[in-house]
Order: structure tokens, then C-alpha cells, then sequence
């Protein structure tokens, strides 16, 4: 059967870089549905990784490039990573053209073997990152709050959600992956567990060429779920395999597992941010551990809705997850990024969207109740008072991301409420 095109924040977002750009690099996990955008816009496509011509197209990569991207533009390269040689050929069309727009590029892993491309493409190739689908995006958020009016912010905000803490559970296992939201609820929430038996079988393995037991993957994917939500160093990881898994991983060998999972964008960690602020705070600078989606956690740990509503511990750092992939997706579309941040003190703030210009949200997730958000307050409150103004702009907005709350609203001092069921970008 098929179903209707559900419009994508990307939609918007790869207009724009092709306007700006020879070609565009659309790159993000599998089943994410990067194709199917690029469909939408492209006028002719070329299936590098089509049943049966795999070969053939590899050759013609090599000997006659220009036919390859012969077509009416802008022409759809999918999977071009089959044939990395194809990026100076592109590089160079875009670089001798009078026309911007030329040529989308989707793949759903780095190349493994750069080592014949010549030109970096700085220019001329424009990068874009797509992830699952926001709730915005699947239809389950209302989507009365737009992130980027609380930039501006706003005295007043208003939104209901319809969103249940069992519903939030189940979309939290279902994931954002398009094929899924128009499923069944049990046939929905096997696509997480089919996705990563794929990463532990087969994709982890192809995009290096090295071999991996997918055993041993799969449990460095639960310690990661674990972990996930903190700045877990590789010999954090290791000790916790150690205890939880019966596994001797070395750590250079969980380092090579993590990058080859960052390299089929499963794995998307979150940099710290670093302000401005008045005391000399020591601020911690490692990476805070997250999967691209919140159904690869709960499928890797092999749990499901209503283990989330018997667990809220591990209900919390999931939701942190389906959040920041959400906040992610929105940033994008506000030319901004998600950071998080900690300092050697313990003061921690879950997520910071930054903008180009200098503009900054900060945000703490939670899953709901007077006693979480009142912590939330406090969090956000501390931190917005250590701040330097002088060297760095105030922040735009002070919010609190939440899983359950019949209403967005703003409090007396300030600090928004916002249920993720109202979010938008």
C-alpha cells in the first residue's frame, strides 16, 4: 500500500541549501527517509545501489562519470557512497556551471575509502543532516509552540497536549522512522528491533569492511543505552560491559565499534557547550552519549512501553533522547545546534539549542510533575545567573521540555512550560 507523503521540516530546510549550492549532501541513518525527500524535489534519479546494476554503476564511476550524471537537474545520486569518485565529478560540474541546484547526494553511511577524491567540495557541496521524524513531523504534536518564536520571546505562549505518558511511551519505542507511523501499534514497534539487527548483522561491518561479531555489537548497544543521556568515557563503557555484559572489549575496540556506529549515524552525540561565565567554573568537555533515536535504545535493551511506564528512571533518559532528537530536527531548520552542558560542580542543563547569530535557548527535560519541574527551574535559573552578559548574549528563553502537562504556558518568572505534544520547529 502506498501512503501519502508526510512533508518533512527537511523539505524546507534542503530547498535552501540548494539554492545556495552546486550540490547538496544529504546524509543521515537508514530508514530515515532521505530518498523519499530528495524524491520530492528531484527531476531525475540515478539508484547507485539498484538491484543488479551495482557494478555496472561502479565502472561507469570510473570511466565515464559524465554519463552517470547525465539528467535533468536537480539529478538524485542515492547511496553515492557505492562510488566516492563521483564527488570530484559532481565538484567539478558544480565549479564550471553557471547554475546552482545541480545534484542531491544521499547516503546513509561515510565512505569508508575517501582516498581517491581529490577536492573537499568546500563551496560548492553544501552538508545536510536528516534524522527520523519529530513528533511535529509524524502528527502527534499540535505543534502550537514554534521553537524558533520562543527566540524572540514571547510574553505569552499557548498550547494543549493530547499526549498521554503511555503515549509518550510508545512513541518512544516506536521511533520516528516514516515507514512506522502509518503502521499498526505492534507492527510498528518491530521496526526498531528489525533496524538494529540490520546495524549488528550487516551494516556495521559494510561501512569499514571490517568484520564485527554482532553479538558483541549488540552488547555494546545496550551499555550504550544505558549510558546514553551521559558523558560515559570508552572506559566507562568498558567497565559496564564488564559488569553487565560478561565482555573484555578493549577500549580501542569500543572506540572503533562507536565510530563505525557514528559513521551509519546511529550513534549522534552531543558536544558540550561552553559559555561565557562570570566564575571561572570548570566546565566538563566530553561528548554526552545519544542514539539518532529513541526506539534504538529501547529496542537494544530489548523493553517496551509498558516496561518505560514500570521504569521511570529509564523512562527519563529515553524521553531525554526523543527529545533531543526533536530539538535537533528544529534546530536544523533554525541554521542552529543542540549542545549540552555540565561543569565540575554537577550543574547540568539537558540541552542548549544554539543559532548562527549567537542566540541560545536553554532546556531541561523532564518527564513531568510539580517536584521535576521545580528541580528544572532551579537547574535553569542557576545557570542563566552564572552567565556573563558582558561577553555573551542573555538567553532567549528559559524552558522546560516535558513529557505529560495538559498545557504550554508561561510562569510568572519567566521559565516556559512546554509538553513536547505542542512543540514545533
Amino acid at each position: 500500500m502506498v501512503t501519502e507523503y508526510k512533508h518533512r521540516i527537511a523539505d524546507m530546510v534542503l530547498q535552501r541549501k540548494l539554492a545556495g549550492k552546486g550540490a547538496v549532501l544529504l546524509e543521515g541513518a537508514k530508514w530515515c527517509g532521505k530518498t523519499t525527500t530528495a524524491e520530492q524535489i528531484a527531476r531525475s534519479i540515478l539508484y547507485m545501489s539498484e538491484t543488479g546494476k551495482i557494478e555496472q554503476n561502479r565502472n561507469l564511476a570510473n570511466i565515464n562519470p559524465a554519463l552517470l550524471l547525465r539528467g535533468e537537474k536537480p539529478r538524485l545520486i542515492d547511496e553515492w557512497q557505492v562510488a566516492p569518485q563521483l564527488w570530484d565529478s559532481i565538484r567539478f560540474e558544480a565549479d564550471h556551471s553557471s547554475s546552482l541546484g545541480l545534484y542531491i547526494l544521499t547516503g546513509s553511511s561515510v565512505p569508508a575509502d575517501m582516498s581517491q577524491v581529490v577536492h573537499s567540495g568546500t563551496g560548492r557541496i553544501g552538508w545536510m543532516r536528516m534524522r527520523p521524524m519529530s513528533l511535529w513531523e509524524s502528527g502527534e504534536s499540535t505543534g502550537e509552540v514554534s521553537l524558533a518564536a520562543l527566540f524572540s520571546t514571547p510574553e505569552q505562549i499557548e498550547g494543549v497536549s493530547r499526549l498521554s505518558l503511555n503515549d509518550i511511551a510508545f512513541l518512544s519505542c516506536r521511533g520516528g522512522w516514516p515507514l512506522a507511523v502509518s503502521m499498526e501499534r505492534d507492527i510498528a514497534l518491530d521496526q526498531a528491533y528489525d533496524y538494529i539487527e540490520a546495524v549488528e548483522k550487516r551494516d556495521i561491518s559494510k561501512v569499514d569492511g571490517v568484520s564485527r561479531d554482532p553479538t558483541r555489537v549488540h552488547r555494546l548497544l545496550r551499555s550504550y543505552a544505558r549510558n546514553q543521556g551521559s558523558q560515559a568515557s570508552y572506559g566507562t563503557l568498558r567497565a559496564d560491559l564488564q559488569v553487565n555484559e560478561s565482555d573484555t572489549f578493549d577500549e580501542d575496540t569500543i572506540a572503533s565499534y562507536v565510530k563505525a556506529l557514528k559513521e551509519i549515524f546511529v550513534v549522534e552525540d552531543a558536544e558540550a557547550w561552553n559559555p561565557n561565565l562570570r566564575s571561572k567554573t570548570a566546565i566538563r568537555t566530553g561528548d554526552t552519549r545519544y542514539f539518532t533515536d529513541p526506539s534504538i535504545a529501547t529496542a537494544a535493551l530489548g523493553i517496551g512501553p509498558d516496561d518505560l511506564m514500570g521504569d521511570l528512571n529509564t523512562f527519563g533518559l529515553i524521553f531525554e533522547t526523543l527529545c533531543v532528537r526533536d530539538l535537533r530536527v528544529f534546530a536544523e531548520a533554525l541554521q542552529g545546534k543542540v549542545y549540552h552542558y555540565r561543569d565540575k560542580n554537577g550543574l547540568e542543563c539537558d540541552a542548549v539549542v544554539h543559532l548562527r547569530n549567537g542566540s541560545y535557548g536553554l532546556i531541561e527535560i523532564k518527564l513531568g510533575g510539580d517536584h521535576l519541574i521545580a528541580e528544572g527551574v532551579r537547574t535553569l535559573s542557576s545557570l542563566s545567573s552564572k552567565i556573563d552578559t558582558t561577553r555573551m548574549k542573555a538567553p532567549s528563553f528559559l524552558m522546560i521540555l516535558t513529557a505529560v502537562g495538559d498545557y504550554a504556558y508561561r510562569r510568572a518568572d519567566g521559565i516556559y512550560i512546554v509538553p513536547i505534544g505542542c512543540l514545533k520547529d
